[in-house]
């Protein structure tokens, strides 16, 4: 069996699912195989042989290439998510796998929607496809409770952390746009004291398997996450989602919140949302069919109470299961010579324990829940189409909150628009690859014979290694660093841009979107 996924976190999830299925089935072998892995261990296991491949499909087709993963016995080829692989640019690769196939083989197409080329790759290569369609009441799960709160950018840490201390929960996924704030609100929320860890594209492969592992034995509670990161992730701890930024898309809402209330279980999901963005969360309750209800945001005599109760309880703690003999002949030494009561020096004690941040809470703006039901029942201006969201509007608004982009270094690529490169294909072999958001790719420019493409500076050498073994449209990458001219300005992140250049006249560029 061999199944294709879009990216290395679904590739795991599947591989876990076929060996707890099987784990009764003695001598049953499953194999994931993606980009970030060494090739030596997953070729070893290639060749002691195993009953189940699930890859992505840059990898399966290197190996495809190399001779070391041979499918002429395969008997069933699984594709899922279908449109996601679409989506990321991965398809020719696809196409590619499926021509190198037997014919005597059965193929099953999962895919949540079901765009002209999915329905072309199904009626060319499967064999009288029966097409099955699971429709459901509403996208969003009857398990989930749905609750948003009001609140602008400067606010969001404050009232995440009121969450954290007052809203009871087991696991959380927190949920930002870039790779850059995943890092940097997980710094903040240990800097708190919550055990956190960030889980993005930009985390080497087994620091992300070790990071996901401690979520689920308990070693950690809150993941800061992207949406690629945390795509397939499914961990039972998990209580709590919180859209720290809004999803420019519904469908993205979806899989976001659908990381909890699985196979039964109740689950709580958290949505902030700006001013601004009251037009997201409109779209998001009109396609889900779901009133997302206002959350009061616990007050600060609640939290300050919270905070009291937990301090008592870590005395007590400690009191009961700690060895406190030489201390206590410390405090009775410096009680005699600085003749010094002993609650002063306990007062004195919390407060190095506790450092400069304040113990209790006082009351600010960001305490104060605001009146956001009162202006949802307001009658709303007239809108030309409030069905979906509008990403280029949103984006541009987020801005001011986003932060502050990389400089960029340019490459060269070797497959151009004779090779019939596109931007996507592109795109989606980067981001597999090197684990890049694809807003971290910078413009594209594809010629006949080669393209040029912008990315972070900084790069680590071993990203730069995997780039140059990747392949697009049957070509390897071999990608290289194009040397800046002398006086050249530093680069800044520009729009991707398909840019065609050949003998003729050039094309005009076109735009693709954001993935």
């Amino acid at each position: 069996v061999l199944v294709l996924t879009p990216t290395r976190e679904l590739a795991i999830q599947v591989a876990e699912a076929f060996q707890k299925n099987a784990m009764h089935m003695k001598g049953f072998h499953v194999l994931p195989i993606y980009g970030g892995q060494d090739y030596r261990g997953q070729v070893r296991a290639l060749q002691r042989g195993v009953h189940v491949v699930v890859g992505t499909p840059g990898r399966v087709m290197d190996h495809m290439r190399r001779g070391t993963l041979r499918l002429d016995q395969l008997k069933t080829l699984v594709l899922d998510e279908a449109d996601e692989m679409l989506r990321m640019g991965f398809i020719d690769d696809v196409e590619w796998i499926l021509e190198k196939t037997p014919a005597a083989r059965q193929i099953a197409l999962f895919s949540a929607t079901m765009p002209q080329q999915i329905r072309r790759i199904a009626t060319r290569h499967l064999n009288d496809p029966r097409q099955i369609t699971i429709k459901v009441r509403t996208a969003t799960a009857d398990t989930i409770r749905q609750r948003f709160w009001l609140v602008s950018g400067t606010h969001k840490l404050n009232a995440l952390t009121r969450i954290l201390e007052a809203e009871p929960f087991d696991a959380m996924i927190v949920f930002v746009r870039t790779r850059t704030a995943t890092v940097e609100l997980a710094e903040k929320l240990e800097a708190r004291g919550f055990a956190t860890a960030p889980l993005s594209g930009d985390i080497p492969q087994k620091q992300r398997e070790r990071t996901i592992e401690h979520l689920k034995k308990g070693k950690l509670d809150i993941l800061v996450a992207t949406d690629v990161a945390a795509r397939g992730l499914d961990v039972e701890r998990i209580s709590h989602v919180v859209n720290y930024d809004i999803p420019y898309d519904t469908e993205a809402y979806v899989h976001r919140i659908g990381r909890t209330g699985r196979a039964g279980r109740q689950g709580d999901a958290i949505l902030f949302v700006a001013p601004r963005e009251k037009r997201l969360l409109h779209a998001i309750e009109k396609e889900t069919r779901n009133k997302i209800e206002v959350m009061e945001l616990p007050s600060t005599e609640v939290i300050n109470d919270k905070r009291i109760a937990q301090f008592k309880q870590r005395i007590s703690d400690t009191l009961a299961t700690e060895e406190l003999g030489q201390f206590y002949q410390l405090i009775e030494q410096y009680q005699q010579e600085h003749n010094v009561p002993a609650l002063e020096i306990a007062a004195a004690l919390a407060h190095l324990l506790q450092g400069d941040a304040p113990f209790l809470l006082r009351d600010g703006p960001e305490a104060r829940p605001r009146k956001a039901e009162a202006r949802r029942k307001r009658p709303e201006r007239p809108q030309r189409d409030r069905q979906k969201p509008q990403p280029p509007r949103a984006a541009a608004a987020a801005s001011k909150d986003a932060p502050v982009e990389a400089a960029m270094e340019r490459y060269r690529i070797e497959v151009g628009s004779r090779h019939n490169a596109r931007p996507g294909n592109i795109v989606g072999a980067i981001a597999n690859e090197a684990g890049l958001d694809s807003q971290f790719i910078g413009r594209i420019t594809i010629h006949e014979e080669y393209s040029l493409v912008d990315l972070p500076v900084g790069m680590p050498r071993e990203i730069f290694r995997d780039l140059k073994k990747a392949w697009v449209v049957g070509r390897q990458l071999r990608i290289s660093r194009v040397a800046p001219k002398p006086g050249a300005p530093e680069m800044r992140p520009g729009r991707k841009s398909m840019v065609l250049r050949s003998r003729k006249a050039p094309v005009p560029a076109g735009k693709r979107k954001g993935l």
